[in-house]
């Protein structure tokens, strides 16, 4: 599939001077961009990564960025302790930043497991692969909803959750997301097998992002949530994986990589777009009932271009089953709302 080529800059994102935005996975790839994105246009951004030192070097890295480059902002970036493997840590971090700020705008669930696996199921018996991509975003972003509303309340608030998803989603067929099993869900121990169990858990990561709007919009909440798939990135993880084939390992990261891999940069435009692009405020303030709509629970795919998810993604039947099963887990685990 080929998309688009333009690109987003700076001076088509919103001003962000005074607002909070947190990103998962922010050390390294899409995320580390997404947030030196959002740094230029003057937010205070949390950066959640398990590894202390491996955050705090990018920081610095992304700091000393914008002060090569001139840039004034005033921008502040943090680390926020978050490990996705284990839900309940990523409860405990959420309600501990609602009791240190006093809002939120922007909540980016960026962080993913490498779809390379192999994969294994925890002590909570749920499958690495589920838990890191979809379940624990959707813990911390179930426990932040109380602070995104409040923020969406609050004269030109603009909050936005971003979910990065992936057009291999489309790959997948499913009849139901009911009960554990099918969280847990997986299509073989080969390399395809592998890939087909990671496009599942990005399916999850677009049914979740519509079935939140839907509930949102039930409420009036003015909260715009959207699903992004980021591009072909040359990301550690690939980049990782390219150099562990055997013979042409080389030959494919060096010389086919740039070919058909992006940068981190060009990788992190969408999601930046989905975060903070002005179209999408002005969409909001539309006159127009459709327009004003537009990106309420939708689907971007390079550049910041609107498309269609695949049919199952679009199918309420598995947003809610989804939804409902992922309660019922949570709650065996001791993890309510």
């Amino acid at each position: 599939m080929f998309f688009s080529r333009k690109v987003i800059t700076e001076d088509q994102l919103v001003d962000l001077h005074g607002k909070v935005a947190i990103v998962t996975g922010g050390n390294t790839g899409i995320g580390y961009a997404t947030i030196e994105f959002l740094a230029r246009k003057g937010a205070r951004v949390y950066m959640g990564s398990r590894n202390q030192g491996r955050a705090q070097k990018a920081i610095e890295e992304i700091e000393a960025k914008l002060q090569k480059s001139g840039n004034d902002n005033q921008a502040s970036i943090h680390w926020l302790q978050l490990d996705l493997l284990d839900p309940r840590s990523v409860k405990e971090a959420a309600t501990e930043f609602i009791a240190k700020e006093e809002r939120l705008d922007i909540l980016v669930n960026n962080a993913s497991h490498s779809p390379f696996g192999p994969y294994y199921l925890n002590q909570d018996g749920l499958l690495d692969v589920m838990v890191v991509n979809y379940i624990s975003h959707f813990v911390l972003t179930e426990t932040l909803l109380p602070l995104l509303r409040r923020t969406a309340t609050l004269d030109d608030s603009d909050v936005r959750i971003v979910n990065v998803s992936s057009t291999s989603h489309t790959y997948v067929t499913t009849d139901s997301f009911v009960g554990k099993e099918n969280l847990n869900k997986q299509f073989g121990d080969t390399l395809t097998g592998y890939l087909i169990t990671y496009e599942n858990s990005k399916l999850a990561n677009i049914l979740h992002i519509k079935n939140l709007q839907t509930r949102l919009n039930a409420q009036s909440s003015p909260i715009t949530c959207l699903a992004i798939h980021p591009g072909a990135v040359m990301t550690v993880g690939v980049s990782g994986f390219l150099n562990s084939v055997p013979f042409f390992g080389w030959f494919l990261k060096v010389i086919l990589g740039p070919l058909f891999l992006t940068s981190w940069t060009q990788g992190a435009m969408t999601s930046a777009f989905a975060a903070a692009g002005k179209e999408v405020a002005e969409t909001r303030k539309s006159k127009d009932e459709v327009e004003r709509r537009k990106y309420e629970g939708g689907y971007l795919v390079p550049v910041a271009n609107v498309a269609e998810p695949s049919t199952y993604a679009k199918d309420e039947r598995l947003q809610r089953e989804l939804y409902e099963t992922t309660i019922e887990v949570l709650g065996e685990m001791g993890i309510v709302f």
